[in-house]
């Protein structure tokens, strides 16, 4: 009995010892020995010994790390969520709105995206942030007010380089700011101290400094002339020069983007000048645009003229893209805001991958193969071309494929018939197509030709073909001599469903003012001696002409 107690002694100071070895010895050792205790019978029990696994987080020597790595992961975590929630600015550069914004990267560098057209990424530094840069869009009044005074273009260079970095300051502040709070609020959740969480912001805004600071160190201003294009801007290369031309004929390059700006200030000036007529509730008003060509510039048109013309359906006859890619669908986004419904078929520069991509949209109603829908009070069929010729430079089509696919169309209009469900209006692209459909549509409508033709087949069907909506294309706004925007308002009987009027509506092209509006009475109604006018006409006679810098709008 009296060793119970001298042997629990020694385990108390042995015990004592190996805390004073410090925590070299205590890493040492494999097990801690907790002293023994007597049980009730006064023996004591065995000493208990807790083994360090190998693998054990939880152990004191590695518990430093997990909280360094912890506190690394709030930090990391919240400054993003920062980032996203505040880290962006919007700012003016120059005529265009945009969007600057600062992302984690693990390579660092710029994003240029201009949509829908594409994305322009410079190596400009090596860093974990990127600076994304998004142009919205063209502001009108700063790129009126370049057109008012010419002069300015000489010191466009100058204010965009001041705007530039008056967004990057602004930015950088915004992103200081949000990386602090995001890391301080997220380690206040995390860990419920203040003084943890203050310590989170704190290690943030030195990372978010060190960044920075190697942003600014590897700075590669010469990277503008090593751009990587994605999306339509692939191709830019080949259109517009590489960017080492830019640089070293920098002023022939200013001359051609003071011309664009003007070109397409000019043609919204001109849209929005069109005269205005007074709703008719008895005529069902159609909207036909072709050979839009990916020039954005015809989104607004359309969109200005379904707003005027009180439009109930628009009928696009094809060719709203250049090469049918994967990439270009982005364009076709404003569709879905044009507040009509929108008919569509394939032309040789559209390929299936773009009807796949516009059968989503719930306003929109694309017809192949001879389908039919009824849609603003008019049934109309069409299909897609027969030909996919994405590259200018190669032949225009097939005419005896088009001829063939016209005889199938023209199949499933009498097929209509037959059923009683007669078809008002047919659409394809190539007129070849849609000559084939004499004598089974009253009306059938198509482009590809860039330019108008007004044909009455022998049969007694009506060819309409209609010129470029989008001007030629994106490509116009290059040309000394653009191409003229052409597109038609078809005014349909509502109780007869056949055509009564329609106005033939012509820009000047980009960089001209002059906005024209013609109406048209077909010859049926002339020989009539009592032409029908579904709306006030802009003048007296039949084919009158409006042409002005500034029509002035119809009584």
């Amino acid at each position: 009995m009296v060793r119970v107690p001298f042997r629990a002694a020694a385990d108390r100071v042995r015990h004592r010892l190996s805390q004073l070895t410090g925590p070299k010895s205590r890493g040492r050792a494999s097990a801690r020995t907790r002293p023994r205790t007597p049980d009730r019978t006064g023996t004591a029990a065995p000493a208990r010994t807790d083994t360090a696994t190998p693998g054990d987080l939880t152990g004191p020597a590695r518990r430093p790390y997990l909280r360094a790595l912890g506190m690394l992961a709030v930090v990391v975590l919240g400054a993003w969520l920062g980032l996203l929630a505040v880290g962006s600015i919007r700012t003016p550069v120059g005529p265009m709105d945009t969007n600057m914004t600062l992302r984690p990267s693990l390579t660092g560098g710029s994003r240029i995206n201009v949509s829908p057209l594409g994305a322009l990424e410079l190596d400009s530094h090596s860093a974990p942030l990127r600076l994304d840069v998004d142009v919205d869009r063209l502001d009108p009044e700063r790129s009126q007010a370049l057109v008012d005074r010419p002069e300015r273009f000489s010191h466009l260079q100058d204010e965009v380089t001041r705007d530039v970095a008056a967004g990057t300051r602004e930015l950088a502040v915004r992103s200081c700011v949000a990386v602090v709070s995001g890391a301080t609020a997220l380690g206040l959740v995390v860990y419920r101290r203040p003084r943890r969480a203050l310590a989170a912001g704190g290690l943030a805004l030195t990372l978010l400094a060190a960044s920075g600071v190697s942003a600014y160190a590897t700075w590669n201003p010469k990277s503008v002339l090593e751009p990587k294009f994605s999306g339509l801007l692939s191709s830019a290369p080949s259109l517009v020069g590489d960017a080492r031309s830019i640089v070293t004929e920098f002023d022939i390059y200013q001359q051609e983007l003071a011309r664009l700006v003007t070109n397409v200030t000019k043609l919204y000036d001109a849209t929005s000048t069109l005269p205005v007529y007074q709703p008719d509730p008895g005529t069902i008003r159609v909207l036909h645009v072709s050979d839009i060509h990916l020039n954005p510039a015809a989104w607004h048109i359309i969109a200005s003229l379904v707003e005027q013309y009180e439009i109930d359906v628009i009928v696009d006859s094809g060719d709203t893209m250049d090469h049918g890619s994967a990439a270009e669908n982005g364009f076709l986004d404003p569709v879905r805001d044009l507040g009509a419904p929108y008919v569509w078929v394939r032309g040789n520069h559209d390929s299936t991958v773009t009807q796949d991509y516009l059968e989503k949209f719930r306003n929109v109603r694309v017809l192949d193969d001879g389908t039919a829908v009824n849609v603003g009070g008019l049934r109309i069929a069409g299909t897609g071309d027969a030909s996919f010729t994405p590259d200018r430079t190669g032949p225009g089509g097939n005419k005896a494929a088009a001829q063939l696919e016209g005889a199938r169309l023209a199949s499933a209009l009498r097929d209509q018939e037959s059923a009683g469900t007669p078809v008002d209006i047919a659409v394809a692209h190539d007129p070849n197509t849609a000559r084939e459909t004499d004598g089974t549509v009253p009306l059938v409508l198509s482009g590809h030709l860039h330019r108008r033709i007004n044909e009455q087949l022998k049969l007694g069907t009506r060819l309409k073909v209609e010129g470029s909506t989008g001007g030629g294309g994106l490509r116009a706004v290059q040309n000394e001599k653009p191409e003229k925007v052409h597109a038609s308002v078809l005014y349909m009987d509502r109780s007869t469903r056949r055509l009564q009027a329609w106005d033939e509506i012509t820009l000047g092209g980009l960089g001209l003012t002059t906005a024209e509006v013609s109406r048209h009475l077909p010859e049926e109604n002339l020989k009539k001696d009592a032409p029908v006018s579904p709306t006030p006409s802009p003048s007296s006679t039949p084919s009158a002409t409006r042409s002005a810098a500034r029509p002035t709008p119809s009584p």
